[in-house]
């Protein structure tokens, strides 16, 4: 039987930014999921604060020089990657200098979000998704983690639902503690706009909170997990509202196995 395979789309992953919840579980489900039998691949935002050399981060050529428009600009993709040699694990990087050269990851030195945080976040989703392409690797679960990637679900089940190398694949959303009280840029819905996505589909973030796209990664979601102890309250609710396959928090303990078996759950 061929192995099952996850893509994990994350936000942040420690080493290469410093550890939070949401890093280190990006860096320790990989390789946990990988140690129990699963292929996987990796993806997170080349931020321009993290140190590509001495991350021994280079270049993909092969992977690299597509780009993508948004909101009627066009904006170079660059790739690379990185190897975690003791989890023999390797990380994508998703790179561009109009959004990812900054040295700052979410907000500014006065704690401020970055106004075009919305475009980041689009093309990050679209230039994960246009490389796995490029890879011809085909997912079973994708594993998204933290709001920066509220829109992966979205495109998967849109703009790529006929593509053959993601037509079965099922996705999984974690959601933590980071959903707070903040506004995107209020075009964000019509910057989502892309090949088969209507206004139809993004109703949900009329008004462009975190708490909004949240609900719309739920939505687009075959499964949601609870990455956090404590998530927004309102996000809780419509978890048990929509009646999607959900699991409840897991400690560093119990997490993996429970991960592993959610996804088999998923995909059964």
């Amino acid at each position: 039987m061929e192995k099952k395979r996850v893509l994990f789309v994350s936000q942040e992953i420690t080493p290469y930014l410093p550890e939070t919840e949401i890093s280190k579980i990006s860096r320790e489900l990989p390789q946990g999921i990988q140690e129990r039998g699963k292929e996987i691949r990796t993806f997170m935002p080349q931020f321009g604060c993290i140190n590509e050399r001495r991350n021994q981060l280079h270049e993909v050529i092969r992977l690299s020089g597509m780009n993508l428009i948004i909101d009627d600009t066009d904006h170079p993709l660059i790739i690379k990657v990185a190897s975690i040699q003791s989890a023999r694990m390797q990380v994508y990087f998703i790179d561009n200098e109009d959004y990812f050269q900054r040295k700052a990851v979410l907000q500014d030195e006065d704690g401020k979000y970055f106004k075009d945080n919305d475009e980041r976040a689009i093309f990050f989703a679209r230039g994960v998704l246009e490389t796995v392409q490029k890879l011809r690797w085909s997912p079973d679960v994708i594993h998204c983690h933290g709001w920066f990637t509220g829109l992966v679900p979205l495109y998967v089940k849109k703009s790529f639902k006929d593509n053959p190398l993601f037509q079965n694949t099922k996705i999984v959303y974690s959601v933590y503690d980071d959903v707070v009280d903040h506004k995107l840029d209020p075009k964000l819905k019509q910057k989502t706009l892309h090949n088969g996505i209507a206004n139809g589909d993004v109703t949900q973030i009329t008004e462009p909170t975190l708490e909004n796209l949240t609900k719309l990664a739920i939505d687009y979601s075959d499964g949601v997990i609870r990455g956090s102890e404590k998530i927004n309250d309102n996000v809780d609710k419509y978890i048990n509202e929509t009646g999607k396959p959900n699991l409840e928090y897991h400690n560093n303990e119990t997490y993996i196995d429970a991960y592993s078996e959610f996804y088999d759950k998923i995909l059964s």
